[in-house]
């Protein structure tokens, strides 16, 4: 075996190149963007050309990982959790239709919030969605699992929630690598041909075997390695650790044994039999996982007034945010090091658009433009111009999820705000603004639509963004008037032509498209570098 350091996300992407995967389907989302990175820039990926595009959203990801699935192939499909909203309604219909080859979903969640709009917790997604669930506690066992994932899924016929957190994302550890290389599968049809049609009566009966299969769901999850069980002499307290959380729990004990029996959770749903073993052992439990208190809430409705259970509920724990060995500490009354802090030559250092960004020029422009009016008349949208929110600009009033920045613009013109005005990037608006746009042509809303056209998906690295060298003929296409499609540089020696197409665009009553396009000036640097090497 081979040892290498990886993230996370690599141990990931390296399981399931050697898991035999003819296609990985993504849209790039911290914390979840380095897995596909990983596999396009592996050579045993080029040398099987595995698919490894990058796909307009999470819901097309999911669906085109579904087809390769179809035709017997075996498909990662990977996202951030909020992108799970987005690909909900493919994944919870493919509980239903079921798999033929493997399909492992990677979802990487996001405890306090470090670059995302919340910190929901996937595992109600898959407990919602009736399918196993497996949770990664370290890159190693992250590589294994994964392998593993694939078996099980083409196992169940079912796709598999494979979930992960920040923390275990993007930290460091060696890997070992197997030796051992699965093949890719041959094509193949499923075995029903018509299990992906979900008419009614089909669905129906789709619906009474995904039941039907929860028995088998359940036992596999007693049976699996990933669920262990560790006594311990102090029975007074039994501690319950979910994936990546009972390292928070370990770091407490490096000089010795933790004395409680443990119960490491890596496989749902949740071991029937060992949880029954750890409360009849012991006074009180303590429930320590990453995220939501999924497994606290659903142990106190089962265990109900007779045992107490601990946890992010009662308090013992912070109800939000990621865990740390502090805390845990903290909730053990244990004697913690003390921490050395911050040094205070290290200052905080808030978020800003990079020196020579075309968004700040865009954002100057439209300040300039909008004096006469004031501010809260913008809505924005996820990406790097989301800073516009930030001193020195204050440009911006709202950034809620993909695409939402048209919508409601459209929706508060409709209540008579004037002017209306969304700000929106490239990546975005193919991701999920394109129906918005839509909407406000179908209805003669009377609305200005900005789209700020760096030629990436800056936020997140610099990866291809599939609206290169397409906004213009795409607006065109939807509808909107081909006077009131305009394109600028924004540059400083530009402004004023900006701030004057902004003005123009704000008096017409209708839908305007501007577009201000220059290239991320991060990626322009990174494909100089790459130029010099070549």
């Amino acid at each position: 075996m081979s040892v290498k350091l990886l993230l996370g996300n690599e141990a990931i992407g390296l399981g399931a190149i050697d898991a035999g995967i003819s296609g990985v389907y993504a849209y790039p989302g911290t914390p979840s963007t380095e897995i596909t990175e990983y596999i396009q820039a592996h050579p045993l990926a080029a040398e099987r050309n595995i698919q490894r595009k990058w796909s307009a959203n999470e819901k097309t990801a999911y669906e085109g990982a579904l087809g390769m699935s179809y035709a017997g192939k075996r498909a990662l499909v990977c996202m951030k959790h909020v992108g799970l909203n987005v690909a909900a309604d493919a994944f919870i219909n493919s509980t239903f239709t079921g798999v033929n080859g493997g399909l492992v979903l990677v979802v990487a969640d996001d405890p306090s919030m470090h670059s995302s709009q919340n910190e929901q917790d996937s595992r109600f997604y898959g407990k919602f969605a009736m399918i196993p669930i497996l949770e990664p506690s370290s890159q190693q066992e992250a590589y294994e699992m994964v392998k593993f994932a694939f078996d099980l899924s083409e196992s169940i016929q079912y796709p598999v929630l494979f979930r992960i957190t920040t923390r275990l994302a993007h930290s460091r550890a060696g890997v070992s690598r197997d030796e051992k290389h699965r093949k890719e599968n041959s094509l193949s049809f499923p075995p029903d041909l018509r299990q992906f049609v979900l008419l009614p009566a089909i669905a129906r009966k789709r619906y009474e075997l995904l039941l039907n299969n929860q028995d088998k769901f359940q036992k596999l999850s007693e049976n699996s390695s990933y669920n262990q069980y560790t006594p311990g002499s102090d029975h007074s307290l039994g501690i319950v650790c979910c994936g990546i959380a009972i390292n928070y729990l370990l770091e407490n004990y490096t000089e010795k044994p933790c004395p409680y029996p443990i119960l490491k959770i890596g496989q749902y749903p949740i071991p029937e039999k060992l949880v029954k073993k750890i409360e009849s052992e012991c006074d009180e439990l303590l429930i320590v996982e990453e995220g939501y208190p999924v497994v606290e809430e659903m142990l106190s409705d089962y265990f109900g007034k007779g045992k107490r259970i601990r946890g992010r509920l009662d308090g013992t724990l912070p109800r939000a945010g990621e865990l740390s060995p502090g805390l845990l500490a903290n909730a053990l009354q244990l004697e913690q090091a003390k921490n050395p802090g911050i040094p205070e030559i290290v200052t905080n250092r808030p978020p800003s658009l990079c020196t020579g960004c075309g968004h700040q020029d865009m954002y100057k422009a439209l300040n300039e433009a909008l004096k006469p009016w004031g501010d809260g008349h913008v809505f924005s949208d996820i990406g790097c111009y989301t800073l516009g929110a930030l001193p020195p600009y204050r440009s911006i009033n709202s950034c809620v999820d993909m695409g939402a920045s048209v919508t409601m613009a459209k929706g508060a013109a409709d209540a008579g705000l004037f002017p209306s005005l969304a700000v929106i990037g490239d990546s975005t608006f193919t991701h999920s603004g394109m129906t918005g746009l839509l909407d406000a042509v179908n209805d003669g809303s009377n609305v200005v639509i900005i789209i700020s056209d760096n030629q990436s998906v800056s936020m997140t690295g610099g990866q291809d963004s599939s609206a290169t060298g397409r906004l213009d003929s795409i607006c065109k296409g939807i509808g909107v008037d081909p006077a009131h499609i305009r394109t600028v540089v924004p540059h400083r020696k530009n402004h004023d032509k900006m701030v004057s197409i902004i003005k123009e665009e704000i008096d017409y009553k209708g839908v305007s498209v501007i577009i201000p396009t220059r290239e991320c000036i991060q990626r322009t640097a990174r494909l100089k570098r790459a130029k010099r090497k070549s």
